[in-house]
């Protein structure tokens, strides 16, 4: 059940050097490519089978990676403008239960996340690594969380997520 529901393991963090730095940046602008490979050719049925027993479907996740974007975006956009700013957490199982993430076409949620990523290399790139200290608190863990830390958190996730789809796709053989 654990390899299902973390195909590719689970986060560990173990610093940050440039060159780390530069393969999680290049991890996050492949994603889209990946995500995109992943949903390719599924129909609605395919799209609508959960990667494991009381997981998300495919589509539910496809829209997650959108939602997990656009908020951890902006995380890191308040980190860089702000002080120690307190981030919103949002509440990633009530919004893959709305309308859109259970009925949309994930073309949209592909958009989205074709956009910010796109958006969010050329920000990476600009930073000096004095910025990936910054810290942002995150009420929901009551702990700060540094933008080197959230950096690798990123990158895994979006592998994370796209394995889901790809897992499933080698288990029922599609």
């Amino acid at each position: 059940m654990d390899k299902l529901r973390y195909p590719i393991g689970r986060y560990s963090y173990a610093g940050m050097t440039v060159k780390q730095r530069e393969q999680w940046i290049e991890e996050i602008e492949k994603l889209p490519g990946q995500l995109r490979a992943a949903l390719e050719g599924l129909d609605d049925e395919q799209l609508d089978t959960p990667y494991r027993s009381g997981g998300w479907t495919a589509r539910q996740v496809a829209h997650h990676i959108a939602d997990a974007a656009m908020n951890c975006f902006t995380r890191f956009k308040l980190a860089l403008t702000e002080s120690n700013p307190t981030i919103k957490p949002f509440e990633e199982e009530r919004w893959a239960m709305t309308a859109d993430s259970l009925h949309a076409s994930p073309a949209i949620s592909l958009a989205i996340v074709e956009g910010i990523y796109a958006r969010w290399v050329l920000l990476l790139r600009s930073m000096e690594t004095s910025d990936f200290e910054k810290m942002f608190y995150h009420p929901e863990q009551g702990s700060q969380i540094g933008l080197a830390y959230f950096l690798g958190f990123v990158a895994w996730h979006g592998k994370h997520h796209v394995a889901h789809i790809t897992s499933l796709r080698d288990r029922k053989d599609w």
